[in-house]
C-alpha cells in the first residue's frame, strides 16, 4: 500500500482535491513500487525507487482515488483497474436539446482546426468555474468555507488513454448540469455575465473566458466517452454526467460511492479515442498547458514523474573480500553506487502572473529579454522592446520586440503568415498563425504578445473576425512598432540601426508600397547611399539638411550597384553643381520611392528620365542651342526612326556626347532590366512601357560638333549615318539599357576597329615595339655636277 510522508499535512487541500480525486479506479500497484519519503523532504510525494541501471518507470495510475484525506480523516486507495463498489442507483437518461449528431459533427470536423485545443477549452472552463466562485464568495462567504485551495489539476494515464481534469470551482447542481451540458451551445459563462450586467451592484470588471457554449464539447474531439462528476456548494449531493460521442442522449446520476466524493468543484474524465491516446502522455499534457494556458490566473498542477540520485551501498564481490582479508594493512571501504529514485508528484506548470500584466516600471530590461528568449526560443537579446497598455474603446496589453537578426532561410517577406505574434484572450493563448489581421506583412518580423479581454473571435476562438475593434488594434500595434524602430534609429549607437537596416530594411521598403497611410512614419526610417556618401548610408532627413538653398527636388538614380550608379553619364552635370543624388541599388528601392512621391514637400525626381529640371534655366542660351542644332536633331531623329521618340539638347551632360533617357511615365533602364528578369513578365506591356525613349545630345562635345558639320555639308554621307547608329548603341549601353541585337552592336565595333589595323601593322609600329630586327635605311646618293671656279650657279 502506498504511503504518504508525514509532511503531507501541509498540502492536505491539494490531495483532498487532486490527482487522487478520480471517479474511476484501477488495479493497485505493487507495494514495492512505492516508499515513504524521508522526513527531510520538503514536500509530500509518492515515489518509486528504481536503480540507475534499469531506469524503469512505474506504470501511471488510472486516475487513482484519494487515498487519504488528511483534513477529513478519510482513507482512500490508489488503484489502476476498476475497483469493486456498491451498485449506484439507476441513472436518469436525458435527450439533448438540439440535433446533436449534426452539431457534434460540426464541432469535431469544422469548428476546431487543431485537436489539441480541447485541453485549452476545458482548462478555460475550469478557470471560469474558479472565477465564478471567487466572485460569488464576496457576497456569499459560505460558498468557500471548506478551505479548499483554488487550483486546477490534470492527471494523465498513458497506458489506458485517460485524462482527468479537476478544478475546485463553483461546481454544478443537477439542474445546471441539464441546462449547461444538456443543450449544446448553451453557455453557463454567458448566463453568468448577463446576470452580472443586469445586477446594479455588479462591477464591469470580470475575467471570465468561455462565452460560446461549445468549449466543453471540444472534449469529444479526442474522446469516445466523457464523465463529469460535480459538486456545488449550494447542493448536498454530487452528480455524475456521462455522455458518448455521436449519442443523442446522456445520463445523470447521483454519486453514492464515498470514495469518489469531492468537497467542491468538478472532475472531468476523458476516455480517449484509439487514435488520440497519445494526448494522455504526461509530458504532452504539460507541453499543451504551457503553450495554451500558461498564464491562466489559477495554478495548474500536472502529475509528473520525477527522480533524484543518491548513493547506496553495494554488496562486495567474494573474491575481492577474500583478497582484502590477506592484506591486513589495507583499510576496508564500503563500496557504493549511484541510483535514481523515481517518484510521482504534482508539478506547478503555469505562471499565474504574466509579465505584460505587471507595471512596466517594475520590470527590468533583463526580465523583458528573458521573457523574449523563453517565449520565442531566441538566444540573442532583442534590439528593442515596447511594453504598453491601450485603453479606451479598445483595451489590450502588449509587449513587442524587434529581433536582433532576421532568421536565415526564412526571409521571404512576401509570405504574411508568421509565428511571431502570440494572441491571448484573457491570458488564454488563442493562436500565433495570422494572415495579416494584427500586423501587416511588412512588419512580420516584429515579435510579441497581445492580450485582449474583448477581442471578437469566432466560435472556435481560433480565427479573428474582421471588425472595427480588430482594425483599431492593428493601427495601434503598428504605431507602437514604428515608435520602437524610431527609437533604435535615434540611438547614440549608430551600429544598432545599421544592424536593424541590414536585416529588416527591405521590410520597410515594402511598407512604402503597401501601406500608404503610414508613409510619414516609414520615410524617416529609410536609408540610402548617395553621390556624396558612397560608403555610409544616409537618411532622407540628412539628405534634406544637405540640400542647396535653391534645390527643390530630391534627385535619385536607380542602378544595380553603387559603382554603376556613380559612373552613369546622367550624374555628370549634377556632380559638377554639387547636387547630391541618392543611389537606389536594391531591386525594391525604385518602386518604394515612386510610391512615396515626396518627403517634406520635396518631390523625388529620377535623373534618368526626360524633362530634368536642375533649377538653373538660361532660356536665351537654350533657345539659341535649339535653333543651332535643330537641323542636326531632325537629321538624327530621321536616321534612328522608331528607336527614339525625340532628339533633344541635353541639360545633364558635360563630358559624354549623348545619353538615352526614359520617358517621363515609362520605365527607367533599371526597371526595364528588372521586368525582363521576371518569370511571368508580359512582353506586350514591356514593349508599351519602354516605347518612349528620348535621345539627348551634348552640343559641346566634339563628336556632336562633327556630326553637326556633316549634317550641314553632306547629310547622306554613309560614314556619318553609320556614326549615328554606333552613337545610339553606345548611349544605349552607357545609359543602362540592353541592346536588342548585341551581335549587331559587336559587328559595328569590329568594323570600327578595322580602320586602325593598318596603323598597327606599319614598319614604324614594328620598330617601336622591337619585334623586327633593325635594318639600316638606304639613302640614295646625290649627284653633284662639277662647276668652274668662280662661276655662280
Amino acid at each position: 500500500m502506498h504511503r504518504l510522508s508525514r509532511r503531507c499535512s501541509s498540502v492536505s487541500a491539494i490531495l483532498r482535491y487532486g490527482g487522487a480525486l478520480r471517479r474511476d479506479v484501477a488495479a493497485p500497484l505493487s507495494s514495492s513500487s512505492f516508499a515513504s519519503v524521508s522526513e527531510n523532504d520538503t514536500k509530500a510525494r509518492w515515489y518509486s525507487v528504481l536503480s540507475s541501471e534499469k531506469f524503469s518507470t512505474i506504470k501511471s495510475t488510472n486516475q487513482p482515488n484519494l487515498k487519504r484525506d488528511l483534513s477529513l480523516g478519510k482513507r482512500y486507495e490508489s488503484t489502476a483497474a476498476e475497483s469493486a463498489a456498491s451498485s449506484p442507483p439507476p441513472a436518469e437518461r436525458y435527450e439533448y436539446q438540439a440535433e446533436v449528431s449534426r452539431l457534434m459533427d460540426l464541432i469535431v470536423n469544422s469548428l476546431y482546426s487543431n485537436k489539441e485545443v480541447f485541453l485549452r477549452e476545458l482548462i478555460s472552463n475550469a478557470s471560469d468555474a474558479l472565477d465564478k466562485l471567487r466572485f460569488l464568495s464576496v457576497t456569499e462567504p459560505e460558498l468557500s468555507n471548506d478551505a479548499v485551495d483554488f487550483v486546477i489539476r490534470i492527471q494523465a494515464d498513458k497506458d489506458n488513454g485517460i485524462i482527468t481534469i479537476t478544478d475546485t470551482g463553483i461546481g454544478m447542481t443537477k439542474q445546471e448540469l441539464v441546462d449547461c451540458l444538456g443543450t449544446i451551445a448553451q453557455s453557463g459563462t454567458a448566463k453568468f455575465l448577463k446576470a452580472l450586467k443586469d445586477s446594479k451592484d455588479a462591477g464591469g470588471d470580470n475575467n471570465l473566458i468561455g462565452q460560446f457554449g461549445v468549449g466543453f464539447y471540444s472534449a469529444f474531439l479526442v474522446s469516445d466517452r466523457v464523465v463529469v462528476s460535480t459538486k456545488s456548494p449550494r447542493s448536498d449531493k454530487q452528480y455524475v454526467w456521462e455522455g458518448e460521442a455521436n449519442a443523442s442522449s446522456y445520463t445523470i446520476s447521483e454519486e453514492t460511492d464515498p470514495e469518489k466524493l469531492i468537497p467542491r468543484g468538478t472532475r472531468l474524465t476523458l476516455y480517449l479515442k484509439r487514435d488520440d491516446k497519445g494526448f494522455a502522455h504526461p509530458e504532452r499534457i504539460q507541453k499543451l498547458v504551457k503553450n495554451y494556458s500558461h498564464f491562466v490566473s489559477f495554478p495548474i498542477y500536472t502529475w509528473q514523474e520525477k527522480g533524484y540520485t543518491k548513493e547506496v551501498e553495494v554488496d562486495e564481490d567474494p573474491a575481492e573480500a577474500k583478497k582484502d582479508e590477506h592484506d591486513e594493512k589495507t583499510e576496508k571501504k564500503k563500496k557504493t553506487k549511484t541510483v535514481v529514485e523515481r517518484y510521482w508528484d504534482w508539478e506547478l506548470t503555469n505562471e499565474t502572473h504574466p509579465i505584460w500584466l505587471r507595471n512596466p516600471k517594475e520590470v527590468t530590461k533583463e526580465d523583458y529579454n528573458e521573457f523574449y528568449k523563453n517565449t520565442f526560443s531566441e538566444y540573442l537579446d532583442p534590439l528593442a522592446s515596447s511594453h504598453f497598455t491601450t485603453e479606451g474603446e479598445v483595451e489590450f496589453r502588449s509587449i513587442l520586440y524587434v529581433p536582433a537578426y532576421a532568421p536565415s532561410g526564412k526571409d521571404d517577406i512576401i509570405n504574411p503568415k508568421t509565428k511571431n505574434i502570440r494572441l491571448y484572450v484573457k491570458r488564454v493563448f488563442i493562436s500565433d498563425d495570422f494572415d495579416g489581421e494584427l500586423f501587416p506583412r511588412y512588419l512580420s518580423f516584429v515579435k510579441g504578445v497581445v492580450d485582449s479581454n474583448d477581442l471578437p473571435l469566432n466560435v472556435s476562438r481560433e480565427i479573428l473576425q474582421e471588425s472595427r475593434i480588430v482594425r483599431i488594434m492593428r493601427k495601434r500595434l503598428v504605431r507602437k512598432a514604428f515608435d520602437m524602430i524610431l527609437g533604435i534609429s535615434m540611438s547614440e549607437n549608430r551600429e544598432d540601426y545599421e544592424k536593424f537596416w541590414e536585416n529588416f530594411g527591405k521590410h520597410l521598403k515594402l511598407g512604402c508600397i503597401e501601406d500608404r497611410e503610414n508613409h510619414k512614419r516609414i520615410a524617416p526610417l529609410l536609408r540610402f547611399f548617395s553621390s556624396q556618401s558612397e560608403e555610409e548610408l544616409i537618411s532622407l532627413d540628412e539628405y534634406v539638411e544637405n540640400m542647396k538653398p535653391d534645390q527643390k527636388d530630391i534627385y535619385y538614380i536607380a542602378s544595380d550597384s553603387v559603382n554603376s550608379a556613380k559612373n552613369t553619364p546622367f550624374l555628370e552635370r549634377l556632380v559638377e553643381e554639387n547636387l547630391e543624388v541618392l543611389f537606389l541599388v536594391d531591386p525594391i528601392d525604385e518602386i518604394a520611392v515612386q510610391n512615396l512621391k515626396s518627403y517634406k514637400e520635396k518631390n523625388f525626381v529620377d535623373i534618368s528620365k526626360e524633362d530634368l529640371d536642375l533649377g538653373d534655366k538660361n532660356e536665351e542660351n537654350e533657345q539659341e542651342m535649339k535653333q543651332e542644332f535643330s537641323q542636326t536633331c531632325d537629321w538624327i531623329r530621321k536616321r534612328l526612326r522608331d528607336k527614339v521618340s525625340e532628339v533633344q539638347i541635353s541639360k545633364r551632360l558635360s563630358s559624354s556626347p549623348c545619353v538615352l533617357v526614359a520617358g517621363k511615365y515609362g520605365w527607367s533602364a533599371n526597371m526595364e532590366r528588372l521586368m525582363r528578369s521576371q518569370t511571368m513578365g508580359d512582353a506586350s506591356s514591356m514593349e508599351f512601357m519602354r516605347s518612349r525613349r528620348v535621345f539627348e545630345i551634348n552640343p559641346e562635345h566634339p563628336i556632336i560638333r562633327n556630326l553637326d558639320a556633316a549634317c550641314k555639308t553632306n547629310p547622306n554621307n554613309e560614314e556619318a549615318l553609320g556614326a549615328i547608329d554606333l552613337l545610339y548603341d553606345a548611349a544605349l549601353v552607357s545609359s543602362g539599357f540592353t541592346p536588342d541585337n548585341p551581335a549587331e552592336l559587336g559587328g559595328k565595333i569590329y568594323e570600327m576597329m578595322g580602320t586602325f589595323t593598318g596603323k598597327w601593322s606599319t614598319t614604324d609600329q614594328f620598330q617601336s615595339t622591337g619585334s623586327q630586327p633593325h635594318v639600316p635605311e638606304t639613302v640614295e646618293a646625290e649627284v653633284v655636277e662639277p662647276t668652274e671656279a668662280g662661276s655662280q650657279k
